[in-house]
């Protein structure tokens, strides 16, 4: 079993290459805007809000000094729980940010040229010119990449990011989900029980991690969390009474914890690998 999680340049028909993928290797297919879905009723946030983190908003920058770290820490909870249950395609505009470097899927990034990406887009969203489509394109790209950047630290046009990219007019689309379709089996047969299991310690950590920042108390605090086999860990400065007995408490509902260990730190961990 597999993850594909696929990112792409506006214009480079993306959802239909993730349907045929998913289609032929018989996977589950979950699009950016499900996960959103799902993300909405687990957490009780409007999907509205939680656009911010996987579509393009209007008020993003503004949106991003407030409530914008909760909604990643919820999308990827949601998200990780998906991969962690393996066979599944996903796209979004971070899924490929999201997935672990665990040996268990593929991130792979969708490209093409300028011009047949504008004009992909024009068809597509009707646009009157070429130069309204071409502006939207260049409009889109630089929003999104600046976005992934500040939310994950990462340059989402940089191709050492990902472990595919390609030119999806290159080649026709079925050609390239075939290709697809062999890499996800080649990675199935290579794929190590650690690597699962490293993929479910991932998800069960982002999890966690979004339940603590669910709460009103711990949304701003910097804590790390770590998990190995349901053995849940959280440091941080300041986990004395009371508030390492809400932390454990907290981490106690997540399904999947069978321990917790709370540690109060005497330097703040690196805020890269917290929330």
């Amino acid at each position: 079993m597999a993850i594909i999680a696929i990112t792409q340049h506006l214009g480079t028909h993306g959802a239909e290459l993730a349907s045929l993928t998913a289609e032929r290797l018989g996977y589950r297919l979950l699009t950016s805007e499900q996960l959103v879905a799902a993300t909405s009723r687990k957490y009780d946030v409007p999907s509205s809000e939680l656009a911010v983190v996987d579509e393009r908003r209007s008020n993003f920058w503004t949106r991003f000094k407030t409530d914008t770290g909760r909604f990643v820490a919820f999308f990827r909870s949601v998200a990780l729980n998906e991969m962690a249950q393996d066979r599944l395609v996903t796209i979004g505009r971070s899924v490929a940010q999201v997935l672990p470097d665990c040996g268990c899927g593929l991130r792979v990034r969708l490209t093409g040229t300028f011009s047949r990406r504008a004009a992909v887009v024009k068809e597509q969203e009707g646009c009157s010119t070429m130069a309204l489509a071409e502006a939207r394109v260049r409009d889109y790209d630089r929003e999104v990449r600046a976005r992934i950047q500040s939310l994950f630290n990462t340059d989402i046009d940089d191709p050492a990011n990902y472990d595919l990219v390609l030119n999806v007019f290159g080649t026709r689309l079925a050609a390239t989900a075939a290709v697809l379709e062999l890499l996800a089996e080649e990675a199935d047969r290579a794929v190590q029980p650690e690597d699962w299991r490293r993929m479910r310690n991932a998800a069960l950590a982002a999890a966690i991690r979004a339940e603590l920042i669910r709460h009103p108390k711990l949304a701003n605090a910097p804590l790390k969390v770590q998990c190995s086999d349901g053995a849940a860990q959280v440091s941080g400065l300041g986990l004395v009474s009371p508030w390492n007995e809400l932390v454990s408490e907290l981490v106690r509902r997540v399904d999947g914890v069978k321990s917790v260990e709370v540690v109060n730190q005497n330097l703040p961990p690196d805020p890269w690998q917290t929330y």
